[in-house]
């Protein structure tokens, strides 16, 4: 009977970041557990998207004041980012089924752990500085290496940091380094939170035209490689990576360390309609109402689709493309509050700043 209920649940995920739900790949061992784990998963979805859409606000007033045009995609960059990510995905599938998983894990592990890094230093740097005693100075270094002299000068490298910033990435490092040893599920969620703050606050859509463009692709890019396929199935079993969020269903059985029955979120389900998100509470602020209008709105419907999906997956046991709910919540919901407050005319007008149309943003990379 067991091996009966575990062909019928598939395993979930999102491995390119657009395609991910939770997951069950053993029925639960008791009720509590599975509750504890859905709620912590929710939770752990919802915090990137509100702390990284208040970071991206902070960052659209410095680049205001510096004067500065952040690089953001067109609608271009938008209509191609599902065909890109699908592209990716296939060969994907097709790197696993030639090669071995193992080898090809390794260099996906080195990777990330690069970018995690990165990310998590990003985002602990001030604060990081604020807990270190006040003996510890702020000694300033610069790494630099360069080419040529006086007008040929070019620099290659042109690091600066301070002492607690060094502190800071060796403690991120030594982090990482746990995780490529153990692969813990605590590790694996740390730097999955910091990829999808880091990815809320840096992507940034520039009119509302963009988001529906690029949502509505990954829309139909979700639920086509879910329902017509079994790639996505087949890649996320094998990829191995923190590009989701984990928490142990049998938490209260087996503890901390000895879990093993995971329900997972990728980061897809939270970055995507995070961006979008992070857009509503730039254009709350751009109407000085002090109010959180659209965003509140926009913020809560992503929370019931979210909920939308965990229950729809659970009842029908079957994979379930976690945008085919989110995308529908995000959009129709600051649609319908513009036609109440009678700001739909200015919704779509707003523009973060001005772009050229025939520039193309290097973050689709």
């Amino acid at each position: 009977m067991a091996e009966v209920v575990d062909d019928i649940i598939k395993t979930l995920n999102g491995t390119n970041g657009t395609d991910t739900e939770s997951v069950l790949k053993k029925i639960p061992a008791t009720t509590e557990g599975m509750l504890i784990a859905y709620t912590s998963l929710v939770v752990m979805a919802l915090v990137p998207i509100f702390f990284g859409s208040f970071r991206s606000v902070e960052l659209h007033i410095k680049n205001k004041m510096k004067k500065e045009i952040p690089e953001s995609m067109t609608e271009k960059d938008a209509m191609m980012f599902p065909v890109i990510a699908s592209g990716a995905l296939f060969t994907l599938y097709i790197v696993f089924r030639v090669f071995s998983k193992e080898h090809i894990n390794l260099l996906v592990t080195l990777y990330f752990y690069v970018l995690g890094v990165a990310a998590l230093s990003n985002i602990l740097g001030t604060k990081f500085s604020a807990m270190l005693p006040k003996s510890i100075p702020k000694t300033k270094y610069q790494l630099q290496f360069t080419e040529g002299t006086g007008e040929k000068k070019h620099d290659y490298i042109n690091v600066k940091c301070t002492l607690h910033d060094v502190l800071c990435f060796v403690s991120c490092a030594t982090l990482g380094t746990f995780y490529i040893i153990s692969k813990h599920w605590i590790a694996n969620n740390i730097f999955g939170l910091a990829f999808a703050i880091n990815g809320i606050e840096l992507l940034h859509l520039n009119t509302i035209k963009i988001g529906c463009i690029l949502l509505c692709g990954l829309f139909v890019y979700d639920i086509f490689w879910v329902f017509g396929t079994n790639v996505m199935v087949t890649v996320a079993k094998s990829f191995d990576a923190p590009i989701k969020l984990v928490f142990p269903q049998d938490l209260l059985e087996n503890g901390i360390l000895a879990a093993k029955n995971f329900a997972m979120l990728g980061l897809g389900d939270i970055v995507i309609p995070g961006i979008f998100i992070a857009f509503m509470l730039r254009f709350d602020h751009s109407l000085k109402r002090k109010t959180n209008t659209y965003f509140n709105a926009t913020f809560s419907a992503y929370f019931l689709g979210l909920l939308t999906t965990v229950f729809v997956m659970h009842v029908y046991k079957a994979a379930q493309p976690a945008l085919l709910y989110l995308v529908p919540a995000c959009l129709i919901t600051p649609m319908l509050v513009a036609l109440v407050c009678g700001d739909l005319k200015t919704l779509f007008s707003y523009e973060d700043h001005k772009m050229e149309p025939e520039k193309t943003s290097k973050k689709l990379k």
